[in-house]
């Protein structure tokens, strides 16, 4: 019974309905059109909520990647699987305060400074990189070469000046790398030193790496009034740029050691993402002298270069060497001029260019790179520092 009510009910209504279509055609189309319309406002409103939503979600997971990178690298030296409160305290005795610290740590001088195996040693740092990794702070022992890449591409770059010489480099000077820079006194090494000092303090967006900077200096070649000319050219509030930078005078090999061995708390402590040593063979080359030394010297400077190559990884930091040179008396065609260093500087530097003068500009030329082509550009020194060509006879000019 209910049921042939609810056919009634419903074919009644539809006869309703055909009714109102015979005697009022129009305005059904009308009635159509707009829930068609009304239908398609509630798809694109549902669309934006989606939208906002993922991007919500995609912002909430970005923060807390970033909170759970920070909160990882201020985490004690106890928490490391292995390591108790009296290894801890050796450590801190050491110098090394954090995970980052232990993981670039050398596995000879770990061992000595507290007093270890070097098998212990090994352990203790492979401990640290291990729980690196597995905060995805560090990458993965093996990755794909697509990966590799796409990580390659979100490297920071930090302007040298110059959109010239920047073109040298690809996009200028590269993070997790170290590149040297060799020449003759006056080649302009130290000018571009200062110069990217003012400009890895600017924006992302502008070429800099909105950072602080560490400046080593070992052959008392830093000037502060460079700066403040540099940065008053530029339009760069000269205050704020020259307290940005943290200088370091060294005067002895071991005072440079050091210094570098604790390289990783001043990077912290500074916020820098740019770190320069101007120079890097100039102590030892004065202190080691003759080839009775020599082994002595290679080996404490092959110390030092590895050093700075795994914190500029870790770290995620531009290091900057400059490096002096010397004459190959046996060249009797082409240019006598040689780096000093020997093999040790080169194989571990990550990018090697070679400056000299020509006339009153300079000459900048790649002599080795993984994969930048070898060439060469010309640039100018001025009053803002490294320029380019046509800009520094434009200045001159006027």
């Amino acid at each position: 019974m209910m049921y042939r009510m609810r056919t009634k009910k419903s074919t009644y209504s539809n006869s309703d309905i055909q009714e109102d279509e015979t005697h009022n055609p129009e305005s059904t189309s009308d009635d159509y059109a707009e829930d068609i319309v009304d239908k398609r406002e509630q798809l694109e409103n549902e669309q934006k909520e989606n939208t906002v939503m993922n991007n919500t979600e995609e912002s909430l997971t970005t923060i807390s990647e970033q909170s759970q990178i920070n909160d990882l690298t201020n985490l004690e030296i106890q928490d490391i699987e292995g390591i108790g409160p009296t290894t801890a305290k050796k450590l801190r005795e050491a110098g090394i305060f954090s995970v980052m610290d232990l993981a670039v740590a050398g596995v000879e001088d770990l061992a000595v400074d507290i007093n270890a195996s070097k098998d212990s040693a090994a352990s203790f740092i492979m401990a640290a990189q291990k729980l690196l990794r597995e905060s995805d702070v560090l990458d993965k022992e093996f990755i794909t070469a697509e990966t590799a890449l796409k990580k390659r591409r979100s490297l920071l770059r930090c302007s040298t000046g110059s959109s010239m010489l920047d073109d040298l480099f690809l996009g200028g000077i590269e993070t997790q790398a170290v590149t040297e820079l060799y020449g003759e006194y006056g080649s302009g090494k130290s000018q571009i030193c200062h110069t990217m000092c003012i400009t890895a303090g600017q924006p992302i967006e502008s070429g800099g790496l909105n950072s602080g900077v560490i400046y080593i200096d070992t052959e008392g070649t830093f000037r502060p009034e460079r700066l403040e000319q540099i940065s008053s050219t530029r339009s760069i509030d000269p205050v704020r740029a020259l307290q940005n930078v943290a200088v370091c005078k060294v005067y002895n090999s071991a005072h440079l050691e050091l210094i570098v061995k604790n390289l990783g708390k001043y990077i912290d402590d500074y916020k820098a993402k740019l770190v320069v040593v101007d120079s890097i063979i100039s102590l030892h080359r004065a202190e080691f002298s003759g080839r009775g030394t020599l082994a002595d010297r290679q080996q404490r400077l092959n110390s030092i270069m590895h050093k700075l190559l795994r914190i500029s990884e870790i770290y995620n930091v531009a290091i900057i060497v400059t490096n002096q040179v010397q004459s190959a008396p046996d060249t009797f065609f082409g240019d006598p001029t040689k780096p000093t260093g020997g093999n040790v500087i080169g194989h571990a530097s990550t990018y090697r260019v070679y400056l000299r003068k020509s006339g009153e500009n300079r000459v900048a030329k790649m002599i080795d790179s993984p994969y930048h082509p070898y060439s060469e550009v010309r640039f100018t020194i001025n009053e803002k520092g490294t320029d380019n060509l046509d800009e520094g006879k434009k200045s001159k000019k006027e």
